[in-house]
Formats: structure tokens, C-alpha cells, sequence
């Protein structure tokens, strides 16, 4: 199974950021797997969202997502 049929299969299920994708997918580059989902036609949808780092320093990142409506059609 290829990185982007990984992340694919995820996003049915539950949204994701870059963190969760290099600790649960292996996928070190998540933007770059987006962007390969996006030229095939699934709809991935973003949004900032706030992280705090294991200093406590507050960050923003890319949370990705598929509409609830997309997920059922998958």
C-alpha cells in the first residue's frame, strides 16, 4: 500500500495533522500526499488549527479532512 492510499483510507475515517501522519502513517512529507489526493479529484479540505509542542510553545498546522458527506460516498 502506497503513502497515499494509506493517508486516503485514514481521512474516511477521521481528520489529520502532519504529527499524526509521521507517528501513525509513516508519511514524513503530508502536504505533498494532499496535493497527490487533490490532482486525483478527492476533495481534502484544510484548516489552521492550534498545537502546542512538548515545550509548551504554541504552533499553528495544517489539519486535514474529508466533508462527512465525502466520507459516506467512499
Amino acid at each position: 500500500m502506497t503513502q497515499k492510499e494509506r493517508l486516503h483510507d485514514h481521512l474516511k475515517r477521521r481528520s489529520i495533522n502532519p504529527l499524526q501522519a509521521w507517528t501513525e502513517l509513516g508519511i514524513y512529507r503530508l502536504a505533498a500526499r494532499v496535493h497527490d489526493l487533490k490532482a486525483d479529484g478527492v476533495p481534502v479540505n484544510s484548516t489552521i488549527v492550534k498545537v502546542e509542542n512538548r515545550y509548551g510553545e504554541s504552533f499553528s498546522v495544517a489539519q486535514y479532512s474529508l466533508e462527512p458527506q465525502q466520507r459516506e460516498l467512499i
